[in-house]
C-alpha cells in the first residue's frame, strides 16, 4: 500500500482501539511501568544542590524516553521485518493508542454520575478521587460534578491534542516524548522541597510542549459545540479572558472554553472559579465528555491524521530504520 494509506490506517485504527477496547489493564499498561520506574528513581536519587538535582531530573527524563522509545521501536522494526506491513500497521496503532485517550473519561465518569443521581455522594467522592489530586472526602454533589468536568476538559489538551499533534509532526517518537514529559510532570512537577528541583525540567518541558496545543484546543471545542448546538461563540473569548485563573499556564485554555460552551462554572475551592453559570449537575458530566469526545475526533481527523500522513510517518520510519540495524546484528 501507499505509505499515506498505512499512516491513515494507523491513526484510524488507534482511534477504533480506544473506542472499542479502551485502555490496557493497569497491571500491564506501559504507563504503569513508567510510573514504577519513576518511583524507583525517586527513592534512589539523592537530592543535592539545585543544579545537580535538576540535572538528575533531566537525565531521568532522558532515561525514561530511551527505555520506552527503544522498546517500542525494537518491536515495531522487528514486526515490519519479520511479519510484514499489515502486522506493522496493527502494532503501530496499538502503540499509538497507548499515548492518548479519547473515551476513557466516559468510562471513569459514568459511574460517578450514576452515584450522584442515586444520591450517594460518598461513593461518588471515592470514585472521583481516582481522577483528581485534590481531597474529595466530604465533597458535595456540585463540586464532585465540577471535578469531573475539570478533569475531562483539561485532559482534552493533555490526552488528545498534544500527543496526536506530536505524533502528527514527529510520529510515535514525538508522542512518546510528550507522554513521558506529561507523566513525569504529573508525578514530579510539584513546587515543594522534594520535587521543586528534581521535577524542574519535566515540568517546564511539559509546559513548553503544551503551549501551542492548549491554545488551539478552544477552537476545536467551539467547532464541536457548533455541531452539538451549544454556545460555540463563547469558547474562544472565555479562553482568552480567563485562562490565567489556573496555576498551570496551559490547562486553563480548554477548561475555560469548555465551561463557557456548557454554560457552567467549574470551581476548585480556594484555587479558581471559571465560567459564569451554575456549578454543574450530573447531566453536565455527560454533556462535558460528549463535547470533549467530539472535539477529540474532529482534531484527530482534521489535524492529527493529515499531519501524520505528511510528516510523522516519515520520521517514525527513519527512527525505526535505526533500530532495525539491531535485528541485522542478531544471528
Amino acid at each position: 500500500m501507499e505509505l499515506w494509506i498505512d499512516a491513515a490506517l494507523i491513526v484510524l485504527g488507534a482511534l477504533l482501539i480506544d473506542a472499542i477496547i479502551g485502555d490496557l489493564p493497569n497491571a500491564v499498561h506501559p504507563l504503569r511501568w513508567m510510573g514504577n520506574i519513576l518511583g524507583w528513581l525517586d527513592r534512589r536519587i539523592r537530592r543535592g544542590g539545585r543544579t545537580a538535582t535538576r540535572l538528575k531530573g533531566f537525565l531521568s527524563f532522558l532515561l525514561v524516553v530511551f527505555l520506552f522509545g527503544s522498546a517500542a521501536f525494537l518491536v515495531l522494526s522487528g514486526v515490519r521485518i519479520y511479519l510484514g506491513e499489515i502486522a506493522w500497521i496493527i502494532v503501530s496503532a496499538f502503540l499509538l493508542k497507548i499515548t492518548f485517550a479519547v473515551f476513557s473519561f466516559r468510562r471513569h465518569c459514568r459511574p460517578i454520575k450514576r452515584d450522584l443521581e442515586n444520591g450517594d455522594t460518598a461513593a461518588a467522592a471515592a470514585k472521583v478521587q481516582m481522577i483528581v489530586s485534590r481531597r474529595t472526602e466530604g465533597m458535595d454533589s456540585e463540586h464532585i460534578a465540577s471535578s469531573c468536568c475539570e478533569t475531562i476538559s483539561e485532559n482534552f489538551a493533555d490526552s488528545v491534542v498534544s500527543p496526536m499533534f506530536f505524533n502528527g509532526i514527529l510520529g510515535l517518537p514525538g508522542a512518546i516524548v510528550f507522554r513521558c514529559s506529561n507523566l513525569m510532570d504529573a508525578m514530579w512537577g510539584y513546587l515543594n522541597d522534594k520535587y521543586g528541583d528534581l521535577g524542574f525540567f519535566p515540568a517546564r518541558f511539559d509546559d513548553v510542549l503544551g503551549y501551542l496545543t492548549s491554545r488551539i484546543s478552544p477552537a476545536f471545542l467551539a467547532l464541536a459545540a457548533v455541531l452539538m448546538r451549544m454556545d460555540w461563540r463563547a469558547a474562544i473569548p472565555a479562553a482568552r479572558a480567563d485562562h490565567g485563573k489556573t496555576p498551570s499556564p496551559n490547562s486553563g485554555w480548554p477548561m475555560t472554553a469548555a465551561a463557557a460552551v456548557l454554560g457552567i462554572s467549574m470551581e476548585k475551592k480556594d484555587v479558581y472559579v471559571m465560567g459564569t453559570g451554575p456549578l454543574p449537575t450530573p447531566e453536565d458530566i455527560s454533556r462535558c465528555y460528549r463535547l470533549v469526545e467530539l472535539s477529540s475526533v474532529l482534531f484527530i481527523i482534521m489535524a492529527g491524521l493529515p499531519l501524520f500522513c505528511l510528516l510523522g510517518v516519515h520520521v517514525q520510519l527513519y527512527v525505526e530504520g535505526a533500530y532495525a540495524l539491531v535485528w541485522g546484528l542478531l544471528p
